[in-house]
């Protein structure tokens, strides 16, 4: 890294702080609802904003990228911001940038982190504590896997399968995907009680209640039913687990299964080096900064604990752009 390199990294923050703002503004759907360009005065007024703040950030995101403008000095999004940040877009992630919004501030401590090894922030906030929070996580979670989800689901072999459990299912938004592509299946989700009211929202507002059960719950401890389940996902979730919770979950979902049930785990993970992808490597860090074992894996330790937990591992694939996820797969011995 060169010392231009340096500069531009201590300068990152400010791309992503653009970023929210213009969110947070409404500027993106206001382009759209506008007729698809509109200059600073018309956005101004139809936001509610000051001219002069609304052209300085209009132009900010023009700077990062965000938006082109005309010679009119008119404004547009650009082709991938139609797609995905205009609420309701094909690949909407709105609500999952509220996540990387929500935990902005937690950067800012990453030194602290570092003097003591513990979090600067208690995940209870995001997990149950502040209703407010916790509701916007699991809908950012929802509004991630939503994005993703429909490059991940066709990686995910199901056939034959007649009952999903699906650990930490979030707001249930992978389980949807997964039922509806496949007719026959069920599922049950797991997830701590706050967040699986969203879910249980989700579902009923999705017409699937009698498809998809959302258990409050806490896979930490619970045991299922044995032998009760074809296949089980875990999915966005054990970056935040010690490799001794791992390793019990793992153990517990084992016996959840049918012999040759199968197991997918999807996750942030990296190499053996836990420095590449860089984009998973960083994850990590924002994962210490908010839960007490927060860290990111490589494939290789997840498959050694597949095995100690009675499974045996297949390939590592990696899930399609945006996102740097990989999907290990395994099945019961």
């Amino acid at each position: 890294m060169g010392v231009q390199e340096i500069v531009q990294l201590a300068s990152a923050f400010y791309g992503s702080a653009t970023l929210f703002a213009a969110l947070d503004c409404g500027v993106f759907g206001a382009i759209e609802t506008l007729g698809g360009t509109a200059d600073a005065a018309a956005l101004a007024q139809h936001l509610g904003a000051s001219e002069r703040g609304m052209r300085q950030l209009l132009d900010g995101c023009v700077a990062v990228g965000l938006l082109e403008k005309e010679a009119n000095g008119s404004y547009r999004n650009t082709e991938a911001g139609r797609l995905a940040l205009v609420p309701g877009a094909p690949a909407d992630l709105t609500k999952a940038i509220r996540y990387n919004q929500d935990v902005y501030p937690a950067w800012g401590k990453l030194a602290a982190f570092a003097r003591t090894g513990k979090p600067v922030e208690r995940p209870e906030v995001h997990l149950g504590e502040d209703a407010e929070r916790t509701r916007r996580f699991a809908l950012s979670m929802r509004g991630r896997a939503m994005a993703i989800g429909r490059s991940v689901v066709p990686m995910i072999d199901l056939s034959g399968c007649k009952r999903l459990l699906d650990l930490a299912g979030g707001p249930a938004a992978y389980a949807e995907l997964l039922v509806r592509a496949n007719p026959g299946l069920s599922a049950v989700t797991v997830d701590v009680p706050a967040v699986a009211a969203v879910a249980a929202e989700c579902v009923a507002e999705a017409g699937l209640q009698t498809r998809i059960e959302c258990r409050p719950g806490d896979y930490h401890t619970d045991e299922y039913e044995a032998g009760a389940y074809d296949a089980c996902t875990i999915f966005g979730a054990l970056h935040q687990e010690s490799p001794e919770q791992i390793r019990d979950i793992l153990g517990r979902a084992q016996r959840a299964l049918v012999p040759g049930g199968r197991l997918y785990v999807l996750d942030m993970m990296t190499d053996a080096t836990h420095t590449a992808p860089a984009f998973s490597a960083l994850f990590g860090l924002n994962m210490a900064l908010t839960t007490q074992n927060g860290w990111v894996f490589s494939d290789a330790e997840l498959k050694d604990w597949m095995r100690e937990a009675g499974f045996t591992p297949g390939d590592t694939r990696a899930v399609p752009p945006p996102m740097p996820h990989w999907i290990v797969s395994a099945v019961r011995n």
